[in-house]
């Protein structure tokens, strides 16, 4: 059985998602967010936040595998920018801990979870809900990470059923 974080890098929230696989059956362990909005802070501090969450959440839940959720360019390059430094906070929390790391564009994971690489975050929250047996629906940002955290699952278990999943140990999929 491995354990998956989930991670949805963004510098005001931070969405993350825990989860067990033992082959082809998927359980809910936590997910939940990181929020650095609370008081009004600078760049460096909402870093700082990032990171101990990440940190956090790595030793509580002991993950074997990390998926995070690849930067789009979106039509401001400013809030690229900082998003790509919220996300690069997280990696660095998780390789700081020798854990392989996995990225996953935002069409990868929404055509592995719900099945269409264009489905809005409501498609995206009922379908994880739906696969994990949650009560309620997730939050958009714990709900994200938790659709990467599957979208891993299930290309690492199609990989491992092809004869690759040992290249995954080496690299990352793309």
């Amino acid at each position: 059985m491995s354990t998956i974080l989930g991670i949805d890098p963004g510098l005001r929230v931070t969405g993350y998602g825990v989860i067990h696989q033992e082959k082809q059956n998927l359980t809910y362990e936590s997910s939940g967010t990181i929020i650095t909005t609370k008081q009004d802070l600078d760049l460096a501090a909402r870093i700082k936040i990032i990171v101990a969450g990440i940190d956090e959440v790595i030793e509580k839940f002991s993950p074997s595998i990390v998926a995070i959720e690849k930067v789009f360019v979106n039509t401001n390059p400013q809030s690229t920018l900082l998003l790509g430094q919220a996300r690069g906070a997280a990696i660095a929390a998780v390789v700081s801990k020798e854990i392989n790391i996995y990225e996953y564009t935002a069409l990868q994971i929404k055509k592995s979870v719900v099945g269409n690489g264009h489905a809005d975050k409501l498609q995206v929250q009922t379908m994880v809900q739906r696969l994990l047996k949650l009560p309620s629906l997730p939050g958009p940002d714990s709900g994200d990470a938790l659709a990467c955290a599957m979208c891993h699952a299930n290309i690492s278990e199609s990989l491992g059923r092809l004869g690759v999943g040992n290249r995954m140990k080496s690299g990352r999929i793309i």
